[in-house]
C-alpha cells in the first residue's frame, strides 16, 4: 500500500478548471469501475476526504499520485490528465520519425513560455510564406 505524507495544495485560481475537470474524470472513471471513495482512497492511502477533494478540484493532486491512481484506475495517466488521444489514421509510416517530428516533441517538452516563442516564430514564418 502506498502512503503519502506530502501536504495537499489548494488549487489556483488560474489552474481550477484543469483541476476541476481531471477530478471529474478521476471520478467517472472511479464510478464506471464500480470503486467507492473510500475503497480507492484506502488502496492509495490517503484520506477518502482529500480523495473527495481531488475529485471536485479543490486540491491539487500530486504527480507522484498520477501513477497509482491511474493503475488503481485501470487507464493512463494522459486519460486522467485530459490528453487527446492519437487515432490511428490507418496510414502510419514506417521507419525513423521524420526530423519535423522529432522537433514537434521535443517541443511539446518546453515550458510554456518557450512552446509560445515557438509558436510566434512558427507563426511569423508560415505567414510570410502564405504571402
Amino acid at each position: 500500500m502506498l502512503y503519502l505524507t506530502q501536504q495537499p495544495i489548494t488549487v489556483n485560481t488560474k489552474d481550477e478548471p484543469f483541476f476541476k475537470d481531471m477530478g471529474a474524470r478521476i471520478a467517472q472513471a472511479r464510478k464506471e469501475r464500480g470503486i467507492t471513495q473510500v475503497q480507492l482512497s484506502s488502496s492509495l492511502g490517503i484520506a477518502q476526504q482529500t480523495l473527495a477533494h481531488y475529485e471536485g478540484g479543490k486540491l491539487r493532486l500530486p504527480i507522484s499520485l498520477l501513477p497509482a491512481l491511474a493503475n488503481a484506475l485501470d487507464t493512463t495517466v494522459e486519460v486522467l490528465i485530459g490528453q487527446p488521444k492519437v487515432k490511428s489514421t490507418g496510414t502510419a509510416k514506417r521507419g525513423p520519425t521524420s526530423k519535423l517530428e522529432q522537433q514537434v516533441q521535443q517541443i511539446a517538452q518546453l515550458p510554456r513560455t518557450q512552446q509560445r516563442f515557438v509558436s510566434q516564430m512558427l507563426d511569423t514564418i508560415l505567414a510570410q510564406a502564405a504571402r
